[in-house]
């Protein structure tokens, strides 16, 4: 029987960087590592959005990127 193993997770976090001259959105993001495995979503929100407070840059969004391994 296969198995997924956890391996590790990123957050990572958007910015609005302005825009182009043809008037599309430049969107800038920095990773935060070592995002625990069974973080619950509302806490891993509110924990990206401080980090992103403090950036003079308006926060965007976040996502949480995960890395797994499938063995059999």
């Amino acid at each position: 029987m296969a198995t997924i193993e956890f391996k590790h997770a990123v957050g990572r976090v958007f910015f609005d960087g302005g825009m182009t001259d043809d008037g599309k959105l430049i969107r800038r993001s920095k990773n935060y590592q070592n995002i625990a495995a069974g973080v619950d979503a509302n806490s891993l929100y509110n924990g990206l959005e401080k980090l992103a407070s403090l950036s003079s840059l308006p926060f965007i969004g976040a996502e949480k990127v995960e890395t797994s391994t499938v063995n059999n």
